[in-house]
């Protein structure tokens, strides 16, 4: 049997019996992690008991790694899926795919799993790990798979087979009496799976259909080391604390109510100060760039999203709609349609292009019952909206433009960490999930990634995230914390357009169709706002803060020179309060610490006689007295420059 060369990154190259694996190598190879649990064979992810059989590349990965890592996750669901059958015989199991830092996997139980349950299964996975069984794969035909599964009364198993293509190569993978249903790849045994930690469970549907069978999901997650599943789950605990839903309960900022309507938030005084301060931003910034603002209606007829394509693809997360005079009208869940009819409203030349038309507009959006989540997931939202109009010529510059309005973005808010995901389209999704045209799909694409190039912007990319109307950019951000957030969207539109005939004249006298970026740099004010409250953990800027300040008098015979500062701060435009309730100053100040009250102007005998203010911040033991006009001048400057702190 002749020898293979193997080139293994970061090493020579070597050679090798032909039909080796990637892990007799790795156990017999200086220089090369014995922490590796996964490799890549000429750049695809792949078991280490595969045996090589040509000259390949050879890339090995431990955990730490992101590939890793996820096969780690995905993993530890196959350990946990043979606990649960372990211990709960009669459990059918559904899926089990792995998130960012977690996995769950679907359970048909006759009882939900308790508390109690959950640490149990997690003891079960203990022993499994110890057991070190070997995860073994192998390849079966479409009737040996079906057969098996039926055998086992595997029921979900059967039907997911039954729903793939007929030409699918089933891969099965085994550890000790479990066998699943499953595309791999997976660490070579369970005891290369040690650090992991069950998290919780709910309830779920079958496939997200809320007609189909209740489901309970076990959430878990799973590291290399002990260190970074300690340093997780402490991140964890913080999330808690800065739980958008509890922070903005806790502030007054918005609520939902049964009478309103799941999915639609009220927002109070506190969150509508926030929203109007948001929507100032943006106006100054769209303003300085040329954009021009309008106003659309909340609902349009049905014909309209006909046009547009929304109707044959969006139309299952739109609200249902509504006869009035045997006429089918919509909740718009979009503002393009719209902003497409004002292009259209006079006639262009190609000195009007760029057209740059801008809209905080309120969109509705059916979101299933069991997908709401406090405002990152709601029906009714304030888009910061946007459609460029363009040429070809300027669509590099103009998309490079809204990538660098997110930069500055990122700068203003302290956001440190983000990716760019450049959605793409699926060939197999042509004309159902995508716009049929394939060479517009991939010039567009190829135009997008060259602009990114060009920019010196990282990016990723993404098969089969795109619009159904062209390729876009996904904005991931990270908090404080770290955790991450789908922030904004960079849409390109070759198709729409089109549909609409927009048109303008070109310097040739020619009529020519534009091109239509569509631009969200902050989303929507939901979940905007929500990534804001667990990013700075409910202590805003004094930008962005619903109360900038708080007048505490010491007594009430300070009360009258407490409401004279009051006063003329409030005329200065500082968001100022006076808190002259009959309460020691230790208590006042507690309770504004509580409301996370960036400042605190405390006036007693010695302010009212020089006429100062002493101030009191938050996380700074040092209070300093002022005049009240420097005071304001210094307060002003840092609101006016919207700095993340002081």
């Amino acid at each position: 049997m002749r020898n293979i060369l193997v080139n293994i990154k970061g090493l020579s190259s070597q050679e090798f019996p032909k039909g080796i694996t990637p892990l007799q190598i790795m156990t017999n190879t200086k220089g090369v992690s014995k922490d590796s649990i996964i490799c890549k064979v000429d750049g695809v992810l792949t078991d280490l008991s595969v045996q090589l059989s040509n000259d390949c590349d050879l890339q090995f990965m431990d955990a730490k790694s992101k590939d890793g890592h996820s096969v780690l996750l995905h993993s530890t669901a196959h350990l946990m899926a043979q606990a649960v059958k372990r211990l709960f015989p009669k459990t059918k199991v559904t899926i089990g795919p792995y998130l960012d830092n977690r996995f769950y996997y679907d359970f048909d139980v006759e009882t939900p799993f308790s508390e109690e349950d959950l640490a149990k299964i997690e003891a079960e996975m203990v022993n499994i790990s110890n057991e070190n069984l070997e995860i073994i794969h192998e390849v079966k035909s479409r009737d040996e798979a079906l057969s098996f599964f039926d055998k086992i009364e595997e029921d979900y198993k059967v039907e997911i087979i039954n729903d793939l293509d007929k030409d699918e190569i089933l891969k099965v993978y085994s550890q000790g009496e479990f066998t699943d249903l499953c595309r791999g790849p997976h660490v070579p045994s369970t005891g290369a799976i040690k650090h992991f930690k069950l998290l919780s469970s709910s309830a779920a549907y079958w496939r997200a259909d809320e007609n189909n069978q209740t489901l309970q999901r076990v959430y878990g997650t799973s590291f290399q080391n002990e260190k970074d599943l300690k340093k997780y789950l402490n991140m964890l605990e913080e999330q808690k604390k800065r739980d958008h839903r509890k922070i903005g309960k806790e502030l007054d900022l918005y609520f939902f109510d049964d009478e309103v309507g799941p999915g639609l938030p009220l927002w109070t005084p506190n969150g509508a100060v926030m929203i109007d301060e948001l929507e100032a931003l943006a106006k100054e910034k769209e303003t300085a760039s040329g954009y021009l603002r309008v106003k659309t209606p909340h609902l349009t007829k049905g014909e309209l999203y006909e046009k547009s394509g929304h109707l044959k693809h969006y139309i299952s997360s739109m609200y249902p709609a509504m006869d009035v005079d045997g006429i089918d009208y919509y909740m718009k869940p979009m503002n393009c349609p719209h902003h497409h009819k004002i292009f259209a409203n006079t006639p262009k030349s190609y000195r009007d292009l760029p057209y740059r038309l801008s809209e905080y507009g309120t969109c509705y959006r059916y979101e299933k019952s069991g997908e709401l989540f406090g405002l990152m997931r709601v029906r009714s939202m304030q888009m910061n909206d946007a459609h460029i109009y363009c040429t070809e010529e300027q669509f590099k510059d103009e998309f490079i433009g809204v990538c660098n309005l997110y930069m500055d973005y990122f700068k203003i808010f302290g956001i440190e960490k983000y990716e760019m995901r450049l959605s793409l389209h699926d060939p197999k999704g042509l004309g159902e999930k995508f716009i049929d045209n394939a060479e517009l799909w991939k010039k567009t694409e190829d135009d997008v990634r060259n602009a990114l190039k060009s920019a010196n912007l990282k990016f990723v990319e993404s098969v089969g995230d795109a619009a159904f109307y062209g390729p876009k950019i996904d904005v991931q951000v990270w908090s404080s914390i770290g955790r991450e957030f789908t922030l904004a969207t960079n849409q390109v539109d070759f198709a729409v357009p089109e549909r609409f005939d927009l048109t303008y004249n070109d310097n040739d006298g020619t009529s020519k169709t534009p091109l239509c970026i569509h631009r969200a740099p902050l989303g929507t004010h939901e979940r905007f706002i929500g990534f804001l409250i667990e990013h700075f953990g409910g202590n805003f800027p004094l930008w962005l803060a619903p109360k900038q300040v708080t007048v505490l008098p010491v007594s009430d015979k300070y009360n009258d020179y407490a409401e004279e500062v009051t006063k003329d701060l409030k005329s200065k435009g500082i968001r100022a309060s006076l808190d002259n309730r009959s309460e020691k100053i230790g208590s006042k100040i507690r309770d504004a610490e509580l409301q996370k009250i960036n400042i605190m102007i405390i006036v007693g005998e010695k302010e009212v006689e020089n006429k100062t203010v002493t101030v009191r911040r938050r996380f700074i033991k040092e209070q300093k007295e002022l005049s009240l006009g420097n005071f304001s001048n210094e307060v002003l400057t840092e609101i006016n420059e919207r700095r993340v702190s002081n």
